[in-house]
């Protein structure tokens, strides 16, 4: 199914221009509920300058309207103009997040060891010289290597993720496990999510102010606690 060109900008338009369901913003963008929460609650990484979908040719008002008289309607993107996709290379990762790659292969390498390298390389949008260093313990910065879910980083969706371990699980010819956090807790998830965001900021400010930023992860976790 085609997506917005700028799924998560024309999701952050859609929380604050209309009122359709987080469901529906998130079928229409392309990304997991959680992410289009996190993009209602301002928990995400910056905050989004809305994108018109409207003005982009990529969604009608009457298409917006039916989706508001009916939650259970899922939109249909218009026909717009040709956009330019990448096809070959690595995934191109804003030089913010960069740092954040290795701990998100360290996870997948973890959770999800039947995921192949040229698999890992092309989701996380890195070599499979950088993988095979964190997987043998060899990279030259493997004592500061966190596995965290690349989905919180910001690296890529859960819906990406989703379907390359469904992939991987299949050609390996095991069950893929099930993504059961929308059945739990969700606030409580939603307020995790908060609390890294939180404590990402705060790194990034001590690393500006030249401070010693190591207490990252008890940040994160004294964030957890107070919310």
């Amino acid at each position: 199914m085609a997506q917005p060109l700028m799924p998560h900008a024309t999701a952050s338009w859609l929380v604050e221009q209309t009122s359709l369901t987080f469901e529906q913003i998130a079928d229409f963008c392309g990304l997991h509920i959680l992410e289009v929460q996190a993009i209602a609650d301002d928990t995400a990484a910056t905050k989004l300058t809305g994108r018109d979908p409207v003005r982009a040719h990529e969604l009608t008002m009457d298409e917006i309207e039916k989706g508001q008289k009916d939650p259970d309607y899922r939109l249909k993107m218009s026909k717009g103009p040709e956009q330019v996709r990448r096809t070959k290379g690595p995934r191109y990762t804003p030089v913010s997040k960069r740092q954040d790659k290795p701990d998100g292969i360290a996870w997948i390498l973890r959770h999800h060891p039947e995921v192949s390298d040229g698999a890992i390389g092309k989701l996380i949008g890195t070599t499979r010289t950088t993988i095979s260093a964190i997987r043998d313990r060899s990279h030259w910065n493997i004592a500061n290597i966190t596995p965290k879910d690349p989905v919180t980083l910001g690296l890529t969706t859960q819906r990406e993720l989703d379907a390359l371990v469904a992939k991987a699980a299949k050609a390996a010819g095991i069950e893929a496990p099930v993504d059961n956090r929308l059945e739990g807790d969700r606030e409580a998830l939603i307020t995790e999510l908060r609390a890294q965001r939180q404590a990402a900021a705060h790194a990034a400010d001590l690393a500006e102010s030249g401070e010693d930023a190591a207490p990252v992860e008890r940040t994160a976790e004294n964030l957890f606690r107070s919310n």
